[in-house]
């Protein structure tokens, strides 16, 4: 039986896995359930510039406009809050629960290495620079996670999202 009371998931994994892609994958199966909800990319929500040196990927930010935004919409009604982004450590898991303010289930998203490059090359098709970026940041973010273990549970990308999206909440016990 599923927990009752406000939840929060985080689909978590290396750049390219389809953590975006699963979570409204994700949403859309729980709208088909009734389940009230809302999400957040946290790519998105840390998006401004410039990032100041001592914080490069804007934690700080994301962290300030997901519990603003998580709030707002708990306030409107949402029992579950998916976020799709990547975290590399406890230290950060545990200020996403925070700031999501509900008991936090992480699902780590994992795909064959030649799926997720060929994912890579084809987002960044007419952007070599990006392209190069994101294919050797797939390769850090893959080894941290692999030591920093910060998921619950894996779930390994294969199929339509929405054969992902059931895995990942039957995972998440949602």
């Amino acid at each position: 039986m599923p927990e009752e009371g406000p939840r929060s998931l985080l689909i978590t994994g290396a750049v390219g896995v389809g953590k975006t892609t699963t979570m409204e994958a994700s949403a859309a199966l729980l709208a088909e359930r009734d389940v009230p909800g809302a999400m957040v990319d946290i790519d998105a929500i840390r998006r401004a510039w410039p990032a100041p040196a001592t914080d490069r990927f804007h934690e700080g930010l994301q962290l300030a406009n997901l519990r603003a935004m998580c709030r707002n919409f708990r306030a409107a009604g949402a029992e579950v809050g998916l976020a799709a982004g990547t975290i590399a450590d406890r230290a950060a898991r545990a200020r996403f629960e925070e700031a999501m303010g509900a008991p936090l289930r992480v699902v780590r998203l994992v795909a064959p290495d030649d799926v997720v490059r060929e994912r890579i090359r084809r987002r960044h098709a007419d952007d070599p620079g990006g392209r190069d970026w994101h294919l050797a940041r797939y390769d850090v973010l893959t080894a941290i996670l692999d030591a920093a273990q910060v998921e619950d549970v894996q779930v390994t990308v294969q199929g339509a999202p929405r054969d992902t999206a059931r895995e990942v909440l039957s995972a998440a016990g949602l």
